[in-house]
């Protein structure tokens, strides 16, 4: 596995490793009351959800959600017959072995996500979609009355970001963000630590921003939009209804492919993905924002390297901290100079803090929590630093918050602002320069240039 500070890291070698983990286990307290007598939730009492999309990561919430003792999965929905047949066929086979007699009636197969959000035995719904898909269905799916978890990150654009806040906030509806790593309880200590202020004033925050490969094209900051030969759709698979509302790419199978790849292909690609924004990033400011007590606000500038503010690009917050955009850990010792040459930096989905008294990681994937000098970990008062993926709560969190109608830990504002303020390093990038943004407004002020770039057309017919 390549270490984290090579600035040939891959998401593949994470996710391979420990990524795939973080859906595969979530620890749940399941109150009293809609317990039966042997402690198993009663089936009438369990929560009924549907799950869209059954890809790489669709793969990993089916094994939760058909497994988990909370939650019946009585639906889903793929636009790839084979991925959907094969998916209910999975959910049949785990919840054999747990249902009582006549309690459950088989998983369906939908082939249109519309035809799920229709049934009226669907309490809520998980998201598993390509990020093109994620703000729209969710706008739907909180329209037809449904609660919604979503992945990372919810939205391709900042203005359809907000559209998804204000229709979930609308319908009164429990959504929760696939940020998951706010959620293991090692990395949420750090993070109240921070908050607390534990570090004194932080001073500057560090996290990753690597390039990607783009078919055709070679090592980018931002996802983009290559010219692939067109190739034959495969039997089974709606490409019109894939593509949705993006605009209209021939299917090529650097997209969309079978048997699932190990990790989602088509984030290259400026139509369905978001690029550093889908593969890490997200996580990471979810993490640094709820550190750094910014979770649902965002940066007021983001300064391109070409400025020569900074080495690297950089946020500023209102109140002074820097959160810098490194190629590799490397550049923090290299350029920055702001950890001991001795420090291990390993690890994707978080950052480094830096403040008056000291400094701690909040990376994942990698070994464990780090910090200097001498007694800044044992006044963190860390249950353990090891950093255990599997042992978030993220999901529990969501099937509590819909039982008690309770706001989840990454509820949608901080899911909208974790996305945003990717897009904001994108939009900087796209542009080649700095820019003046108002998190209260969400607006470049006296920038017509960088406000146009706040949206993007939809392809008809999935206008609204």
């Amino acid at each position: 596995m390549p270490k984290t500070n090579s600035p040939g890291l891959t998401r593949r070698a994470f996710l391979l490793r420990a990524g795939a983990a973080s859906l595969l286990a979530a620890p749940v307290i399941i109150p009293a009351s809609v317990r039966g007598r042997n402690g198993a939730v009663a089936p009438s009492e369990r929560i009924q959800v549907g799950l869209i999309g059954l890809g790489a990561m669709g793969r990993g919430h089916l094994r939760i959600l058909a497994g988990h003792s909370q939650t019946q999965l009585v639906a889903v929905c793929d636009v790839d017959r084979v991925r959907r047949e094969e998916g209910a066929q999975r959910v049949d086979e785990i919840s054999a072995a747990r249902r009582e007699a006549g309690s459950f009636h088989g998983c369906a197969a939908i082939h249109d996500y519309r035809e799920l959000l229709a049934r009226s035995d669907i309490d809520g719904v998980v998201i598993a979609t390509p990020d093109h898909w994620h703000a729209l269905q969710a706008i739907h799916a909180a329209q037809a009355g449904k609660h919604v978890y979503c992945e990372k990150p919810v939205s391709l654009t900042i203005r359809e970001g907000r559209e998804m806040v204000e229709t979930v906030r609308r319908y009164a509806r429990v959504f929760q963000t696939g940020t998951q790593y706010r959620s293991i309880p090692s990395i949420r200590q750090v993070c109240q630590f921070v908050r607390g202020g534990g570090l004194g004033k932080v001073k500057a925050a560090f996290t990753l921003w690597m390039k990607i490969e783009i078919p055709t094209l070679g090592g980018s900051y931002i996802p983009l939009d290559p010219a692939l030969p067109a190739e034959p759709v495969p039997a089974g698979l709606d490409w019109d209804l894939w593509v949705g509302p993006a605009a209209w790419h021939d299917y090529n199978a650097a997209y969309h492919r079978n048997p699932v790849p190990g990790v989602v292909p088509w984030t290259f690609c400026r139509a369905f993905g978001a690029g550093p924004i889908t593969n890490y990033h997200s996580h990471a400011a979810d993490v640094m924002q709820y550190a750094l007590g910014v979770e649902t606000g965002g940066p007021v500038e983001i300064l391109h390297p070409a400025s020569g503010a900074f080495p690297t690009l950089t946020c500023r917050y209102a109140n002074g901290v820097l959160l810098h955009h490194v190629d590799h850990w490397g550049q923090v010792k290299e350029l920055y100079r702001a950890v001991p040459a001795e420090a291990r930096l390993e690890g994707l989905f978080g950052g480094l803090f830096v403040g008056e008294r000291g400094w701690i990681t909040s990376m994942s994937g990698a070994g464990p929590i780090e910090g200097g000098p001498e007694g800044i970990l044992r006044e963190a008062g860390l249950t353990t630093r090891k950093v255990n993926i599997g042992a978030n709560n993220h999901h529990a969190n969501w099937f509590d918050c819909l039982r008690s109608a309770g706001r989840t830990s990454a509820h949608e504002e901080i899911g909208h602002r974790s996305a945003s303020l990717g897009h904001l390093v994108a939009l900087a990038y796209q542009l080649g320069r700095s820019l003046r943004w108002d998190p209260a407004r969400e607006v470049f002020p006296d920038d017509a240039e960088a406000n146009r770039l706040l949206a993007r057309a939809r392809r008809e017919p999935w206008l609204a």
